[in-house]
């Protein structure tokens, strides 16, 4: 094959990954937001702990069938991972409770420096000035568009600094699993998906009750509630694993940039189906910038010395039967 086609064929392939991240983090934002704020159900440590159990039951259902082949991962690497993942689940509910929303916003936004960081100091990663200038647009256009009051309070700062920092080890985590062990993204979801679900099926209802002062037990579900759980847990298997195939193909910085469009499409769709309220002048000059910003990003990252690493090679633990790296296996190319 050519290295043209090649180029062509990866390109596709990213861009798929892409679409189908946005589509399904997108969809879940809306059927979560109708579940919440029209059904009540505020549970969200524990529904996300629903989501995990039937991406749990989706991967066996594929190991079953032959889709999912045998590997491994060492119990101390994934109980470090659902550390992450789970301080990063707890650490956003929280700080979002606990802090405004421009201040959420702002440490969203810290997300990406933090991200630049850990590929810096772990991964050897050099950045040339195009693309660093090209980040601190991107997230200039994402401030001016989502940040209004900014107040913070101490408990609120270190809930935001927990969730941030899990939240980027998390991302980053999943790239260097993925490349250490040679997992793919059905692999790795595989593998952590259950660890998850059990820790936030048992810890959820105690975390939600916390922060809700409501009892999961007592929620009145009705038929309607009901469905949009199943449609949450279903969209969030898609979510999941478009996460895992994106951070695999683009790293936990870039998914972070491109992550900022769906910030962008969720503020279109509000206007979309709300009307005009909280679409004004500002708000549409920060969507310009963080587009403008992404484009820049693309061209500036993807240039020779835009972004790379710096005579550093992760060791690999080799399996007999699973010896893919970076390049996506077939169940996640078909996805």
């Amino acid at each position: 094959m050519s290295s043209t086609v090649k180029a062509e064929r990866k390109a596709t392939l990213d861009a798929a990954s892409w679409m189908f991240n946005v589509v399904t983090s997108v969809g879940i934002i809306l059927v979560n937001k109708a579940l919440m704020a029209t059904y009540g159900f505020s549970f969200a440590t524990t529904l996300t702990g629903l989501h995990f159990a039937t991406t749990t039951l989706l991967t066996s259902f594929l190991r079953w069938l032959g889709y999912i082949q045998p590997s491994h991962l060492p119990f101390s690497e994934l109980m470090k991972f659902v550390l992450f993942a789970n301080f990063s689940i707890v650490g956003m509910n929280v700080s979002l409770m606990w802090n405004s929303v421009g201040f959420y916003q702002i440490a969203k936004l810290s997300m990406i420096p933090v991200s630049c960081f850990l590929e810096v100091v772990l991964d050897h990663v050099r950045y040339s000035r195009d693309t660093k200038l090209s980040i601190l647009l991107v997230l200039l256009g994402v401030a001016v568009c989502t940040v209004t009051d900014v107040s913070v309070n101490a408990k609120g700062f270190i809930a935001a600094l927990v969730a941030v920092w899990s939240t980027s080890l998390q991302q980053y985590y999943v790239h260097f699993l993925q490349r250490k062990y040679s997992l793919g993204s059905f692999n790795l979801l595989g593998h952590t998906a259950p660890a998850q679900a059990a820790s936030l099926l048992v810890a959820g209802p105690f975390l939600d009750y916390w922060l809700t002062s409501k009892r999961v037990d007592a929620y009145n579900f009705g038929t309607t509630s009901v469905l949009f759980i199943i449609l949450s847990c279903t969209i969030a298997v898609g979510t999941n694993l478009s996460q895992f195939i994106c951070i695999g193909r683009f790293t936990a910085v870039s998914f972070q940039v491109l992550g900022h469009m769906k910030t962008i499409l969720v503020l279109i769709l509000g206007f979309i189906f709300f009307g005009k309220e909280g679409l004004n002048l500002h708000v549409v000059l920060g969507m310009l910038i963080a587009i403008l910003g992404m484009i820049w990003y693309g061209n500036a990252s993807s240039k020779p010395g835009g972004k790379e690493r710096r005579s550093y090679s992760l060791p690999t633990a080799k399996s007999p039967k699973h010896d893919v790296l970076l390049e996506p296996s077939d169940t996640d190319e078909k996805v």
